[in-house]
């Protein structure tokens, strides 16, 4: 998994609230196990017309945000089913980081395994940043992961909580396996040590 140190770039607003895991990638592109090729596929009911074609209306459509890697939304962001297919979307996209006032637990989590940040703000911050993110190409955000601070393109800083444990796993880019690999010598003494003690287990 990429390491999440800081990151700059376009971020496109999305000021809806309650956008739900169906609408970030739909139930017919979920027969996959594959993390890549789903980045076209994201937000495709919205991103694309009934024959096919793009909606111009649709942010991710627009010249300024086709590059954006930063995601201001409404609240409840990621709500509905637990499909890990959302963030492996969003990723393949390029979307790094996605900030709203409130996540699905399940969504949130699974963002930090994916090398997701989501970055939980206050509603009179959101609205700033949707502001922020209102200005097309000049929309360029900067997510600084350890000083844990949000700066808009006028140079106003926003400062977010994290745990600790979670900023860590992004920091080092571990994922599940990679955060157990690091305890492989503890493990194996361990096991050395009860194969010594209890042979017969």
């Amino acid at each position: 998994m990429d390491k999440f140190i800081n990151l700059t770039g376009v971020a496109a607003p999305l000021p809806f609230i309650n956008i739900d895991t169906d609408m970030i990638i739909p139930k017919q592109y979920l027969k996959t196990i594959k993390r890549t090729g789903l980045g076209s596929a994201l937000f495709s009911e919205m991103r694309y017309n009934d024959d096919g074609s793009e909606n111009p209306e649709f942010v991710l459509n627009k010249p300024a945000y086709r590059n954006a890697t930063i995601i201001v939304a409404g609240d409840n962001f990621g709500c509905g089913s637990s499909r890990e297919h959302a963030p492996w979307a969003l990723l393949d996209f390029g979307v790094r980081c996605v900030i709203s006032t409130s996540f699905a637990d399940i969504f949130y989590n699974n963002c930090f395994k994916n090398g997701i940040l989501p970055i939980v703000v206050t509603p009179e911050q959101l609205a700033l940043l949707m502001d922020d993110a209102d200005r097309g190409s000049n929309a360029t955000v900067t997510v600084d992961l350890p000083s844990q601070t949000i700066k808009g393109p006028d140079g106003g800083s926003i400062h977010f909580d994290i745990d600790p444990a979670r900023k860590h796993i992004l920091l080092e880019g571990l994922d599940d396996i990679a955060s157990t690999l690091k305890s492989d010598p503890a493990i194996t003494g361990f096991e050395t040590k009860m194969a010594h003690d209890r042979p017969w287990l």
